[in-house]
């Protein structure tokens, strides 16, 4: 199997495996932050405004659906569903991993199908392991402009996926030199760094703060465990070494509400992970986050049809709106000046990394 027909296989395994398998982490950090209630709100539900801008761009809710997929002809529809959702409901969305559009561009229409509609901000992507091995600097630079071409984006997201190469059979674990390509390229595109699951250190963020980058979706420990993902590929095709290594991991990183706390103090922050519902994106917002970013739980209504898609992006919305309503936030920035209380696992983690 050529690379581009690999790249294909995985991309249609992951969609099978997160829309029918549990690969979700034993533990999700949004649960460890509350907020408090404010029996009277002293506003009137229909003054609440969910809106703000992020990266220049107006979004009607603080919500960005994350980079889920693409490069096959189910990724086309779930990315079609997806972006009349975001288009509709005037929210942002990010795509998968282009990279197998860039090698094969005939698969360049599952991402292109953005194009058709009306989305505030659009998210292109490219994976670091794919800058460490472009090569050249002009050969990542012209993958980079490709992907941001491909769907008219507004920012490419070079997203860090480490612990998923590291625990894949396929995986590319090459990542010497990074840093330098993500300080170039920051310089000449409009660049954010992107987790997918791990989240982001202080150390980390400290590092990428002193680039150009625009900023981060830490996407942090908390949601879809790409380890547990790549488990249940192995299983499949009884690899026990690469399956051992996926279920030791499966609960491997930095909780998303940590991490998004430490980057908002440096630049924009989009914290995906474990985001089921409004909620958790009031929580987001909380915390620090500008954004919320919300994969599975859009995964299967994508699945089922624009209408579904659609409905469930409205009713996490209207949760949103329940939870600024009973905190008295009138709009997004008195929500993020609300005080939480943080329990559990997240507080010990926020005590040993920032405090």
């Amino acid at each position: 199997m050529n690379d581009s027909n690999q790249t294909e296989k995985r991309k249609s395994d992951h969609i099978e495996i997160c829309s029918t398998k549990d690969v979700t982490a034993r533990y999700n950090f949004w649960d460890d932050i509350s907020l408090v209630h404010l029996a009277t709100p002293e506003i009137d539900y229909e003054e609440i405004d969910t809106q703000l801008r992020l990266f220049g761009c107006q979004l009607s809710a603080p919500i960005v659906i994350s980079g889920m997929t693409g490069g096959t002809e189910s990724g086309k529809k779930i990315n079609a569903s997806l972006a009349k959702a975001a288009s509709d409901l005037q929210v942002g969305m990010g795509v998968g991993s282009q990279r197998a559009a860039i090698e094969k561009t005939s698969l360049s229409g599952s991402y292109e199908v953005l194009r058709d509609f009306d989305i505030p901000l659009k998210l292109a992507n490219i994976g670091a392991p794919q800058l460490v091995m472009a090569g050249s600097y002009k050969h990542a630079c012209e993958m980079v402009g490709d992907a941001m071409d491909m769907i008219e984006a507004d920012l490419i997201a070079v997203h860090l996926n480490y612990l998923q190469e590291a625990v894949q059979p396929e995986g590319e674990k090459r990542a010497k030199g990074l840093l330098s390509m993500i300080r170039d390229l920051a310089i000449d595109f409009p660049v954010i760094v992107k987790e997918t699951g791990c989240g982001m250190s202080p150390e980390l963020i400290e590092t990428l703060s002193r680039m150009k980058v625009k900023g981060v979706d830490v996407g942090g420990a908390g949601g879809t465990s790409f380890s547990a993902v790549e488990y249940y590929r192995s299983q499949e095709v009884g690899d026990r070494m690469r399956a051992r290594l996926g279920r030791t991991f499966w609960d491997w990183g930095i909780p998303t509400p940590v991490s998004a706390a430490v980057a908002s103090l440096h630049f924009p922050t989009i914290a995906t992970g474990g985001v089921r519902n409004g909620l958790d994106v009031a929580r987001a917002v909380v915390v620090g986050a500008n954004t919320a970013g919300i994969a599975n739980r859009l995964l299967a209504p994508a699945i089922e049809g624009e209408d579904s898609a659609e409905a469930e992006l409205r009713e996490i919305i209207e949760e949103l709106k329940v939870a600024m309503f009973l905190t008295g936030s009138k709009n997004v920035k008195q929500l993020s000046e609300h005080d939480p209380l943080v329990s559990g696992p997240t507080r010990d983690w926020v005590e040993h990394l920032v405090t």
